[in-house]
């Protein structure tokens, strides 16, 4: 298998680091065709979906796509900002402030660049990109704080797949979780006590993460695990007791067994035992989406008013809240350590110099 062009060599340059922020993805536009394009690559994962390929290419091009594109196109068109998707828009915005809070602590010339492992821009393009900045260090951020085979490790496989074909590779640090660091907890926090400053507290918190089927966690999936204690760090923070909150799990897609219990019938089912105000956080997802804004925001509380629930608040994702910038900038620390990120100028002026001496060394040689 041939490999890929390299870009030319610059004798001494100094190489780079550089993180990448990874989230799911989103398509370009909240049309049919662009919704089309988006969920035939999500769904033709294997991570995503672990069904034999031949039925689920059936499944997915005769049933899914033709049916299901229209219907989600419209859904993305609710949540559509001028900006664009707000998923994309935040972690756009998370990556520069990233960068931003790592030069204040004193990290100089890190990278932050934000990539989606479905859609644009793509995490092939960026790692590309990054390689023709000089990038010689690149850590991978995914902004799933639970791992799971479905989510984080398909990050990684595109990862994989995309070196397979290139000669110098870079050297590379990948982020697995951070479910329990105290400041993405930290930030949750803040998250939810700034909410009820402003609008009250509710008499039951729902923390809502995103489903997987059942089977991945029988057959030794993380993700469940980590789901369950990041609810507990939270809850511990906000000294709730065991009444006053419930774990969930929402996005259920198919007729599979998914991690129970669902979010839309247990939210349902508190409005029908008197319950008259829920707040709901989704823990799992650091940038509001889809199935936050729409699923959660719009048809949960449908579903909970209908039941009889009076009071339904959606308390928004991390986003760009500076306790969770200092939290991903924290996280991204302990990933850079031992790369020279904080060199004192008397050290940077040293490397310079080393690296004009080896570029004349090398082109003395004929380079």
């Amino acid at each position: 298998m041939p490999f890929r062009k390299e870009p030319p060599h610059t004798h001494g340059s100094i190489a780079q680091s550089a993180i990448v922020l990874v989230n799911l993805g989103t398509p370009d536009a909240p049309t049919r065709s662009a919704v089309k394009r988006y969920l035939k690559q999500f769904l033709s994962d294997p991570r995503v979906v672990e069904i034999p390929r031949l039925v689920w290419s059936f499944i997915l091009n005769l049933i899914i796509l033709p049916f299901r594109s229209g219907a989600s196109a419209k859904k993305y068109g609710m949540i559509w900002t001028k900006e664009g998707s707000p998923l994309k828009v935040h972690t756009q915005k998370q990556a520069q402030l990233l960068e931003a809070a790592l030069e204040q602590r004193g990290h100089e010339g890190v990278q932050v660049r934000m990539a989606m492992r479905y859609g644009s821009p793509s995490l092939p393009e960026v790692l590309d990109q990054l390689k023709l900045d000089g990038c010689d260090r690149i850590a991978v951020l995914p902004a799933y704080p639970q791992y799971s085979g479905t989510t984080t490790a398909s990050i990684w496989d595109a990862v994989f797949a995309h070196y397979k074909n290139v000669r110098n590779i870079p050297e590379l640090r990948l982020v697995k979780h951070y479910h329990d660091h105290d400041g993405y907890i930290d930030a949750l926090h803040d998250t939810v006590l700034a909410y009820w400053d402003a609008h009250g507290r509710g008499q039951k918190l729902v923390m809502s993460f995103h489903g997987v089927p059942k089977r991945t966690l029988e057959l030794g999936d993380p993700y469940y695990c980590e789901c369950q204690k990041t609810a507990r760090l939270l809850a511990a923070r906000l000294r709730l007791a065991p009444d006053e909150y419930v774990i969930t799990f929402q996005s259920r897609f198919g007729k599979a067994e998914w991690l129970q219990p669902y979010t839309a019938p247990t939210v349902a089912e508190l409005a029908r035992q008197g319950v008259e105000r829920v707040d709901v956080i989704c823990p799992g997802f650091t940038s509001d989406c889809l199935e936050t804004l729409e699923e959660i925001s719009m048809e949960v509380k449908h579903d909970f008013e209908a039941a009889g629930g009076k009071d339904f608040h959606y308390i928004p994702c991390l986003n760009e809240a500076p306790t969770w910038i200092v939290g991903m900038a924290e996280i991204a620390e302990q990933h850079l350590i031992g790369w020279p990120t904080m060199m004192s100028p008397s050290q940077r002026e040293a490397e310079r110099r080393d690296a004009e001496i080896a570029r004349e060394h090398a082109l003395r040689l004929g380079a």
